[in-house]
Formats: C-alpha cells, sequence, structure tokens
C-alpha cells in the first residue's frame, strides 16, 4: 500500500511540475489531450453500463470545453467566431449524450475532440518551429 502511495505521490508531483513549466501553447494541448481521455473514458463506462462513472467522466470533459471558450478571445483570432461555435457543439454534444445516455453522441464528441486535439497539437508545433 505504502508503494502505490508513494507512486501517486510521484505522478501528482510529476504532472504538478509538467504543468507548472509548460508554455502556453503545451497547456493547450495538455488540455485538449485531457478533453480526448475524458471522453474515451466516458465511453467506455457508457459501454460497460457504468453511468454513474460515465457521467463523472462526460461532466469533466464539458467542464474542460467551458474552459476552452472562456479562455477564446474570439475579436482577435481569425477564426474566432467559428472555434467558439465549433466549442458550442462539443459542449451540446458532450450534454446531450450523458442526459441522453447515447454513445453516438459520445462517439461524435470523441470524433471532434480528437480533431481539436489534432488541430492544437499541430498549431503548437509550428508556434515553436524555428
Amino acid at each position: 500500500m505504502y508503494a502505490t502511495t508513494s507512486m501517486r505521490s510521484a505522478q501528482s508531483a510529476y504532472r504538478d511540475n509538467a504543468v507548472a513549466t509548460a508554455s502556453p501553447a503545451r497547456l493547450l494541448v495538455m488540455l485538449v489531450e485531457r478533453l480526448v481521455l475524458d471522453v474515451q473514458r466516458g465511453l467506455a463506462a457508457q459501454e460497460a453500463g457504468q453511468w454513474s462513472e460515465a457521467h463523472e467522466h462526460l461532466l469533466h470533459a464539458q467542464d474542460i470545453v467551458i474552459e476552452l471558450e472562456s479562455s477564446l478571445d474570439i475579436d482577435r483570432m481569425p477564426a474566432g467566431r467559428q472555434l467558439a461555435a465549433l466549442y458550442e457543439y462539443l459542449r451540446g454534444r458532450l450534454v446531450l449524450a450523458n442526459v441522453r445516455r447515447r454513445t453516438s453522441l459520445t462517439e461524435e464528441a470523441l470524433d471532434l475532440s480528437r480533431q481539436l486535439c489534432d488541430t492544437w497539437r499541430e498549431a503548437a508545433m509550428t508556434a515553436v518551429a524555428p
């Protein structure tokens, strides 16, 4: 038990350090990577009939999308309004997937989340390229 507790503490410290030292672009990528993970976990829980667990993962995914929406500066980004609309649509899919317990909606949200993640990864890599 002690080894497990120590391992979790070490993992937590590593994760905290990674977040504290990450660039803004890397933080955004980390956030959308977590979004994908939450939706994947929510889908797996739905498929297993574990509705309470699915609910928690999908709620966390919704929180991430809300954070993405709130940090978006629509007027300073060339495609800011389109991105805001995409975030709003994704959040709506997550809410419906959670309330209606429909894996098809969760799969759609997962596909969108993966596309967002790929896009933000590519943008982050472009930003640091010489």
